[in-house]
């Protein structure tokens, strides 16, 4: 298998090409064909709308507290990515946006950040499943080694998610938060049929 390092020297990922490969359809349990595909700087105005569809909790549970409405900076910020150290896909029914996911490496680090939130009227298609197993792929093909995710205790749904990735994990818990880490190296990946092995830390 190719390592990351490997595949950033055949330039399978360079600086700013927008990553086309990562461009999919997929039919959902409703019969509906939903397109998954990298975010772009004109997808402005799609995702404002597709945060005025959030509802206040899954608002909450994203951001961590009441958050109605994007400022400027935030679409140009979310919007607007290197599509190597800060990836984001969005999945669309015809023109509408209807998930997010991304993720986000810091300076000379192997380890990124991951996010996703889905529109309250398509939770529970798996369509987080789908959005975690594209960014790790990608993420992995760019270098990036470990994913981390900060969720609220009660974010029951975004932890299923990690559980049912096949990726060991490793959780603590302080302050009603779960901090998790795991290794996005496919080799180490479990059936994803089972739940992935978990390692609890005090905090």
């Amino acid at each position: 298998m190719t390592s990351p390092t490997e595949s950033m020297k055949h330039g399978e990922s360079e600086h700013g090409r927008y990553p086309g490969e990562l461009e999919a359809e997929f039919e959902v349990a409703s019969g509906a064909t939903l397109r998954m595909r990298p975010i772009g700087g004109e997808d402005a105005n799609k995702l404002e709308a597709f945060h005025a569809h959030l509802s206040f909790d899954s608002i909450y549970r994203r951001y961590f507290y009441e958050h109605p409405q994007l400022s400027a900076d935030e679409v140009r910020r979310l919007t607007q990515v290197d599509y190597v150290d800060r990836l984001a896909l969005v999945i669309e029914d015809g023109d509408d946006l209807v998930a997010v996911g991304r993720y986000d490496r810091g300076p000379d680090t192997t380890t990124a950040e991951v996010a996703f939130v889905v529109r309250d009227d398509y939770q529970h298609m798996g369509l987080g499943h789908r959005l975690l197993e594209a960014l790790a792929k990608a993420a992995w093909a760019r270098g990036i080694l470990t994913f981390s995710a900060e969720t609220l205790f009660t974010n029951h749904d975004m932890m299923a998610i990690f559980r049912h990735s096949g990726y060991p994990l490793t959780t603590s818990v302080s302050r009603g938060e779960i901090s998790v880490r795991f290794s996005i190296d496919p080799t180490t990946r479990g059936d994803t049929a089972q739940l992935g092995g978990e390692t609890r830390e005090s905090s």
